[in-house]
């Protein structure tokens, strides 16, 4: 693990795979996850190394190994994406292919959006068209926090329990996540980036079809169904996994 110093002073954990002079795939995980589950431990890492990838995981900010600010502003859209930047910057890499999930997903959009010259291509797992977060009771989270209340709407404690049964997340580092991100970019149909992306949701994820409004929207954009999948496990789905080592490899 080596720390990336971001440019508000957060560290930015990071785990090195494969050799640097092959091409680098960097690889940032889904909402409450972490780099290490998210890629290493669902075989990605070794699928990307079988493909002669060098790739590059990443805990975002309030995630893993990373620092978890508790304040909301820590946590807009722009500085998401500036962690990528400081990481390929850290490495030396120009151009990398992006992998994301959910959450990471959606930084993704935002940086090819962003970074043309940076990411030339991207995977996108999971990504809902739009806000997903505008339905997350903040107040009924932050109560269960504080004294345990119980959770009424079920999409929140949906989130919620997931995270806890996460070793080492903090609850209210992920809740300001949440509400530094409400209301900010989001992936718009109107806007999407040029460079060649594949789409990739659950086929029982309720998302789906937003995934594949995103899909068409693209200018060079796929949509891939992960076969008998929600949203929560398609990230170990081995038809995921190769559908995106294909795509990645594509001249």
């Amino acid at each position: 693990m080596r720390s990336v110093v971001s440019p508000d002073g957060l560290a930015i954990a990071t785990y090195e795979f494969g050799a640097p002079e092959h091409p680098t795939v960097v690889a940032v995980h889904g909402f409450a996850s972490g780099a290490i589950l998210n890629w290493y431990l669902s075989g990605w890492v070794r699928y990307l190394l079988r493909a002669d990838f060098h790739v590059i995981l990443l805990d975002q900010r309030g995630h893993g190994a990373s620092d978890k600010p508790r304040d909301p502003d820590f946590y807009v859209m722009r500085k998401l994406v500036s962690d990528v930047v400081a990481v390929l910057d850290a490495y030396r890499v120009d151009t990398a292919h992006y992998v994301g999930y959910s959450l990471g997903a959606r930084v993704g959009w935002q940086a090819a959006l962003d970074l043309p010259d940076r990411i030339d291509r991207a995977v996108l797992g999971g990504i809902p068209v739009g806000d997903p977060l505008t339905r997350f009771r903040l107040d009924e989270a932050r109560a269960f926090i504080a004294d345990g209340t119980e959770i009424t709407d079920a999409p929140t404690r949906a989130y919620l329990t997931m995270a806890k049964g996460v070793p080492g997340n903090d609850l209210e580092a992920l809740v300001a996540l949440v509400e530094g991100m409400r209301g900010g970019q989001q992936p718009d149909p109107a806007n999407p980036p040029g460079q060649p992306i594949l789409f990739a949701t659950g086929v029982e994820d309720r998302i789906i079809d937003g995934s594949r409004s995103l899909a068409a929207s693209a200018p060079r954009g796929s949509f891939f169904e992960i076969p008998g999948r929600h949203h929560f496990n398609a990230p170990t789905s081995r038809a995921f996994r190769d559908a995106a080592v294909a795509f990645l490899t594509q001249q």
